[in-house]
């Protein structure tokens, strides 16, 4: 890969690349499009870790967003500047790299559905059940557009959002820089591959899918556009881009010390314990920082991520030829030498906080409420009683299948419906369909 290409401001949907300005660049401009895109709105009533929290100083996933951005921007400028020199590249500033990463992290999560990661495996339980049910012999969808249900995945909801529903009006939906595109996309593959194929490429890009089969031309058009490695065979599946090593490494810094200092904000682990972790990354002495508890952990929280950005930047770059060719397929966070810690860490709050009570009953909630209405509008677009018809009078315009539509398309309304939702949104309906409250 050639990082002049990979750094295109094409965006997708539009014929050539658009003029920039210093003071406005391409990459800004898509930072942009997706704070005032609705989709992120929402992202402030979805769950981080604590689902429906009523305290203030707990992130929600919006606030995760945002904070993964800024250690995005943080890795994509230090290593810009680098990376400039060695290939001595043309018309491409540093800050340009910060500002695509920026942008990327900033709509990782953009797709993910209500109740977080119990949300994806609520969507996919409850369509496994039901195409057993009403759809005994299997006949209302071909095998590659059942995988997209059977595994449904936040992250090609995400990209969907992006070059589809968020501007449904026109090709390329928010029509972003694919270099954006291309960056956000950490699962560059279809969603059914053969375990025979995937058994020769266990690295990290593989390991969910990124975009479903409605968008999988689109996601060429993104991966050819920049230049990216196309794996083997006749799937559709690529290399990441390079920078996606860094939106993912941002994502793992943040969820991994900031998970810790949420566990601490809500009771869930010890001053001492969450202390000494950071402590452990930070590498500083403590006895500077004993102001008080959460001024202490403020503070160590601030010098581990800023540890782990500088040793994150300096992997990138030690390993960027081989990321180049396509080779390198780990987490960038699991080569740090404080990766056993970071491990421990996530025992810990796996444990402690993953796990605790009040996490665990509101997330089994969310398997009813998502299943619940997945299962509910299905069945109506599928069954013509008079309940159905109720039902699919409930559907808003835009997600409500027309007759001319496939099932495949029909499916995929409903999802989108669904996995758009915030977390009380969804769990009002819910109320609503059961007859729990009117």
């Amino acid at each position: 890969m050639e990082w002049q290409q990979l750094l295109s401001a094409k965006r997708l949907g539009k014929t050539h690349p658009e003029d920039s300005s210093f003071e406005r660049t391409a990459f800004l401009k898509d930072y942009d499009r997706i704070v005032y895109s609705t989709a992120f709105r929402r992202l402030k009533d979805k769950t981080q870790v604590f689902p429906l929290s009523k305290n203030a100083d707990v992130r929600t996933r919006l606030i995760h967003s945002l904070e993964v951005s800024c250690v995005g921007r943080s890795l994509g400028r230090m290593v810009g500047e680098q990376i400039i020199q060695r290939h001595q590249l043309q018309q491409v500033d540093a800050a340009d790299f910060g500002d695509i990463l920026s942008a990327a992290c900033l709509a990782h999560d953009i797709g993910n559905p209500p109740f977080g990661h119990a949300g994806e495996d609520a969507i996919q339980t409850a369509f496994q059940h039901w195409y057993r049910q009403d759809n005994p012999k299997g006949s209302l969808l071909s095998p590659l557009e059942k995988a997209d249900f059977d595994q449904f995945e936040g992250n090609a909801q995400g990209f969907r959002i992006l070059t589809r529903l968020g501007m449904p009006h026109r090709y390329g939906g928010m029509q972003l820089t694919c270099t954006t595109l291309a960056t956000f996309t950490k699962y560059p593959r279809e969603s059914l591959i053969s375990s025979k194929t995937l058994k020769h490429h266990t690295g990290q890009s593989t390991r969910k899918y990124g975009f479903f089969q409605a968008e999988k031309e689109l996601f060429q058009e993104v991966a050819e556009t920049v230049g990216l490695v196309r794996r083997p065979g006749p799937a559709h599946w690529w290399c990441r881009h390079p920078l996606t090593f860094l939106m993912e490494a941002a994502d793992d810094i943040c969820y991994s010390i900031v998970d810790l200092e949420d566990g601490f904000h809500m009771g869930h682990l010890p001053f001492s314990e969450v202390r000494d972790l950071l402590a452990a990354i930070a590498e500083t002495d403590l006895g500077e920082y004993e102001v008080n508890q959460e001024e202490t952990i403020k503070r160590l929280r601030a010098k581990a991520i800023n540890k782990l950005v500088v040793e994150v930047a300096q992997l990138f770059l030690d390993w960027e030829p081989s990321i180049l060719k396509g080779e390198f397929d780990q987490s960038l966070v699991g080569q740090s030498r404080f990766a056993d810690i970071l491990k421990n860490i996530e025992v810990k709050t796996s444990a402690s906080v993953f796990h605790h009570p009040n996490v665990v009953r509101i997330k089994v909630a969310g398997y009813e409420v998502l299943g619940g209405l997945l299962t509910e509008f299905l069945t109506a677009i599928y069954q013509n009683n008079k309940k159905s018809q109720l039902v699919r009078y409930m559907l808003p315009e835009q997600f409500s299948p027309a007759p001319n539509q496939s099932n495949y398309a029909k499916m995929l309304n409903i999802t989108d419906y669904i996995a758009g939702m915030t977390d009380l949104q969804a769990t009002l309906l819910f109320q609503q369909l059961r007859g729990i409250t009117l």
